[in-house]
């Protein structure tokens, strides 16, 4: 059977290390004096089981801590009840995002009544109040220690918010030091439920819900300064389907290109719903950033053509090398709030992106000029090379090098920094060559290598991370990058 090069990225990873002092190439730079935590997906086996897409692994945790232009590494599997359950059982026990457990007769009975929805949470990172939790597409996050990396059990909701799917990118308030973050509720009626969250307490507080038929599949919305976006692609299911096939989560949705896409358009201080308008169908799972401008509400997302990107992240298939044919394209939607339902769309660059980055402490919900991501280098492989896109200068930068497969690019200003691009962006990147991976270190303006942190084993293609100030005290709002 033909492998990928990157296959390793793809293996799962049993290995669970603490080490003090990774090997360094380069200089670090002495004011990166935090954490960068790092989630994604580490075990895709459990006995004779295999899970069946690169979403559907069961979480790892990454922690990368900075002191005096050193760094340390440790990784730990998250302990959930979805990784509790394999580990004492020896089999997959719950419905993932394309893995459905085997079921006897008297099971899928069970499930109808007691549905076990998974806790894996391998997607994101964020801090609620002083926690630090792990966070995905199901609603309940888990909290773990900073420093070992250790489970501490599920995140407790202070209020009666109901809901069966959630974003795992909440967006963040710095001015009203709030997350806006949304609910679905599966239902005959079913319904979006947007809510905030202060930072320092763990009650949500609804700030509207909208009624919906078909609901879609969302992994990200936006945020203006004013407003927030909720984006339904035409990638829907009807619910009782959902409760009735037994099939895997997303198995049940169906594109319906004739929809287009809708955006409804919610004040954060009133829920009022201020506009609903529709443009052309376009599917994507990351929001980069929006901001009003003009009159209008100008939201930017990382778009594909259908939802068949979904298929082409299979395991087997990403194993296999099979060339990756559908490109992001970073898309820029403009919706007039004056009056009618004109939305306007244009491609802000020809360069594949996803897992887009920006300066988010100081630009998120405003106009900004440079946003990172990773992309690819040679056509039909998988992410190779970072690249930084210059909306002003319509400019291009990247990093690539062969045999290297970077992963989400995590922006970090630095101190009293001037320009929107002075920082520096980490990117974990696995070295197919040496089987191994290392941090990379580059300098957010020049795109440049600064320094590369060596670990001993290859890591597993993640999601997404933040970096947060605070070393061994609180860990700080004021650099979190959601």
């Amino acid at each position: 059977m033909k492998q990928s090069p990157y296959r390793l990225g793809f293996t799962t990873l049993e290995t669970e290390a603490r080490i003090d002092d990774l090997p360094v190439h380069g200089s670090v730079p002495t004011w990166l004096q935090g954490t960068l935590f790092r989630n994604g997906p580490a075990k895709f086996e459990v006995g004779e089981q295999r899970y069946n897409h690169w979403f559907d692994g069961l979480a790892m945790l990454h922690r990368f801590a900075f002191s005096g232009g050193r760094v340390s590494y440790a990784n730990r599997f998250l302990h959930s009840r979805s990784y509790r359950e394999v580990m004492e059982f020896g089999k997959i026990g719950r419905r993932e995002f394309s893995t459905s457990p085997v079921r006897t007769p008297f099971q899928r009975v069970a499930d109808f009544f007691f549905p076990k929805f998974t806790d894996n949470c391998s997607v994101s990172i964020n801090k609620f109040g002083d926690e630090i939790v792990a966070l995905t597409e199901s609603p309940q996050p888990y909290r773990f220690d900073p420093e070992t990396l250790e489970t501490l059990g599920a995140y407790a909701y202070q209020d009666d918010l109901v809901g069966h799917i959630s974003t795992a990118h909440l967006h963040f308030d710095f001015q009203r030091m709030r997350h806006y973050g949304y609910l679905l509720e599966f239902g005959r009626q079913s319904r979006y439920h947007l809510y905030s969250m202060a930072a320092d307490t763990g009650r949500r507080v609804r700030v509207t819900s909208i009624p919906v038929r078909k609901p879609a599949y969302m992994h990200s919305f936006g945020m203006t300064e004013r407003y927030l976006v909720l984006t339904e692609f035409p990638l829907v299911v009807n619910p009782l389907k959902l409760r009735f096939s037994g099939k895997p989560f997303i198995r049940n949705y169906e594109w319906e290109p004739e929809r287009g896409i809708h955006f409804h358009i919610i004040d954060k201080e009133t829920g009022r719903l201020m506009k609903s308008a529709r443009s052309s169908p376009y599917f994507g799972f990351h929001h980069a950033n929006a901001f009003e401008e003009n009159g209008e509400v100008v939201v930017d997302i990382v778009t594909y053509p259908d939802a068949g990107i979904i298929d082409l992240l299979y395991l087997d298939r990403l194993r296999s090398g099979q060339p990756l044919t559908a490109l992001g394209k970073l898309t820029r939607f403009r919706i007039d709030m004056s009056g009618g339902d004109n939305i306007s769309s244009e491609t802000l660059s020809e360069t594949p992106l996803d897992f887009p980055r920006i300066d988010y402490r100081n630009r998120a919900g405003h106009p900004y000029r440079y946003i990172y991501g990773v992309g690819t280098e040679i056509p039909g492989n998988f992410n190779d090379r970072l690249v930084k896109l210059d909306l002003e200068g319509r400019k291009t930068a990247s990093w690539h090098q062969n045999g290297c497969y970077p992963g989400e690019p995590v922006f970090v200003a630095a101190p009293d920094a001037s320009k929107e691009d002075e920082g520096v962006i980490l990117s974990v990147v696995l070295d197919a060559m040496k089987e191994a991976s290392f941090l990379l270190i580059l300098s957010a303006s020049s795109y440049e290598e600064l320094a590369r942190a060596e670990v001993p084993h290859p890591i597993p293609f993640g999601f997404h991370g933040n970096y947060l100030t605070g070393g061994s005290g609180p860990l700080s709002y004021r650099t979190l990058h959601s």
